[in-house]
């Protein structure tokens, strides 16, 4: 039960919860925390922050206070690798505790989020998260609830598990086949290389082994079980893969026994990306955008193979809703490593 009273008659009385001072343009945030003991001398501040009123709050058996609230729902949702912070305004933060992927169930999260009162904010699954970087926010609408609406959350999350967790980065070894026999022949410089190990490394993995083979299906294939015997556990087949005639990186895929899970990708730019496995060993195709495209599926894909995730067709078929990318100047690509 909540009971409004003015300002000039608050005084000695404990607020309720964390009143929010907003200044346009130059700060937001909390000028007095829940508890605070209303003084004469807090009026005129509350007073120009627009508060005429304050609540006297008493809650009734059933009823729960948003920080309450906030504090159970977290603890229901983040699975490992999340620290919570808060409750700040009502609302608890989920931090990742160490540089990882983000993985959610969403579909655990939109049955949460039908709640009534209750919402829980994430940043897009599979997101890159670095140390200490915000990938949640929860909170209640109101400033207090049913408890059994939090029950339910609760609930749910026993039944179906964890709503977010963060998966650590694993080290892996990489082998790069590079295909073209312009490259092969030396009339121009490999550029994908470079770029591949600009990718890789950042996640702690390595190139251990790169070869440069021409248009030639035995060759790509043989070059594809080579890395696979000599010890990698991601293999990277670059360029090859458009449709024109002297491109056979396809053809020297399957050549070389691996199993293609998809050809092409729903994420522009990327549309050519092939996706394969060899022994349970991933191979990403990584096509001609990569090299002058700052992000593309392959952005998209790599990480979550670095985190140890078994990539499914239906995986990337899921990622035609938000895969457009608009190239950073009006940026719609949720998924977007760079953007986000």
């Amino acid at each position: 039960m909540r009971k409004k009273v003015a300002i000039d008659e608050a005084v000695g009385m404990t607020l309720a919860h964390d009143l929010t001072k907003v200044i346009p343009g130059k700060f937001k945030g909390v000028a007095f925390k829940r508890g605070h003991v209303v003084e004469q001398e807090d009026i005129p501040e509350l007073l120009d922050m627009g508060k005429r009123y304050i609540y006297a709050l008493e809650l009734l058996e059933g009823e729960i206070h948003e920080e309450d609230a906030a504090i159970r729902i977290a603890g229901a949702v983040a699975g490992p690798g999340l620290d919570l912070e808060g409750p700040r305004e009502g609302r608890i933060n989920l931090k990742a505790r160490s540089f990882g992927l983000l993985k959610i169930n969403s579909d655990l999260l939109e049955e949460i989020n039908i709640v009534d009162d209750v919402i829980l904010s994430t940043l897009s699954n599979h997101a890159v998260c670095s140390e200490g970087k915000m990938v949640a926010g929860t909170k209640i609408v109101p400033l207090y609830t049913d408890s059994e609406n939090v029950q339910r959350v609760e609930e749910l999350c026993e039944k179906y598990g964890k709503v977010l967790e963060i998966v650590p980065f694993e080290k892996k070894n990489i082998g790069v086949v590079i295909t073209g026999s312009e490259v092969f022949e030396g009339r121009i410089k490999d550029k994908f290389g470079a770029i591949i190990a600009e990718k890789v490394e950042p996640f702690g993995s390595k190139i251990i082994n790169k070869k440069i083979v021409p248009d030639d299906v035995g060759v790509i294939g043989q070059a594809i079980r080579d890395m696979h015997s000599h010890g990698s556990d991601v293999i990277v087949v670059c360029g090859g893969l458009s449709v024109d005639p002297d491109d056979v990186t396809y053809e020297g895929v399957v050549e070389s026994g691996a199993s293609v899970i998809s050809y092409g990708s729903p994420v522009l730019p990327g549309a050519m990306f092939l996706y394969a496995t060899l022994k349970d060993i991933p191979i990403l195709g990584a096509p001609a955008c990569v090299l002058y495209d700052k992000a593309t599926v392959f952005d998209l894909i790599l990480p979550r193979v670095l985190a140890g995730e078994k990539v499914e067709r239906r995986d990337i078929a899921r990622m035609g809703e938000g895969g457009l990318c608009l190239r950073c100047s009006e940026c719609v690509f949720p998924m977007c490593p760079f953007g986000r």
